[in-house]
């Protein structure tokens, strides 16, 4: 703020003067006057101002930490929760192990039971398989006695065979493949052919070749007699007659 300069007044030469008048500079005062009550009010307004800025500014800090410290409250309450969870598992994991622990001794105890077990069933399959091998080569010996019986008795067989017109043979388990040749003298390599399931108290056949239109009454037949030499005799008779019928 600029500071008035009084002017110098001649005090005599005033009031020698007819109508003598001092200029007291009103004008200035007045601007001067109003110029410092402009600066007191924007003083004033600055200072509110700042004032409202720094309340408004301590206000969100007091949010912010009554927000802050709400969380943390929060956090600390999920903390005692969790804590509080945690202990109850370790207390379970501690039962768990505590139930896992007489578990692995009973196992334990289990396990030693049957390795006793199996050193004794060891020494029971170590006597089978003495007695099998010895099974094995009486059945070889057997097999070997039966083959040279069977090298003696195939020609005769495949005579007889020859001579019968029949042929059984063994295909599956409990399951007779018999063929049937020398029904019509016009075709000598035609045979007929059905498969007898033997493996039930019922006979049954499984398949024929070709159809045989009374196959279902031998098959009855053959289970009230249990004869099964003369269903392939009476078989073979009723092939003959439908494939090579007698001339009339």
């Amino acid at each position: 703020m600029a500071h008035l300069r009084l002017p110098q007044i001649d005090l005599a030469a005033t009031l020698a003067e007819p109508n003598p008048q001092i200029d007291l500079r009103l004008s200035a005062y007045e601007i001067s006057t109003r110029n410092f009550l402009k600066a007191v009010s924007n003083y004033k307004n600055r200072a509110i101002a700042t004032i409202s800025e720094r309340r408004t500014a301590q206000a969100a800090e007091k949010k912010r930490i009554i927000e802050k410290t709400q969380a943390i409250e929060a956090e600390t309450n999920q903390c005692k929760l969790r804590e509080i969870d945690l202990v109850a598992d370790l207390e379970r994991e501690k039962e768990e192990r505590k139930d896992a622990e007489l578990s692995v001794a009973a196992f334990k105890r289990q396990l030693a039971a049957l390795r006793e077990k199996s050193q004794s069933i060891e020494a029971e399959i170590e006597q089978y398989r003495a007695v099998t091998a010895n099974l094995r080569r009486e059945r070889a010996a057997e097999r070997n006695t039966l083959r040279a019986h069977a090298d003696r008795v195939s020609p005769e067989l495949a005579g007889m065979e020859r001579l019968l017109g029949c042929i059984v043979e063994g295909i599956e388990p409990e399951r007779l493949l018999i063929r049937f040749a020398y029904l019509d003298p016009t075709a000598p390599d035609r045979e007929c052919s059905l498969v007898l399931d033997i493996g039930e108290q019922a006979y049954k056949v499984v398949t024929s070749s070709p159809p045989l239109l009374v196959l279902s009454l031998l098959v009855s037949s053959l289970n009230d007699t249990r004869d099964i030499y003369a269903f392939m005799r009476e078989v073979r008779a009723a092939y003959q007659a439908q494939v090579y019928p007698p001339a009339l």
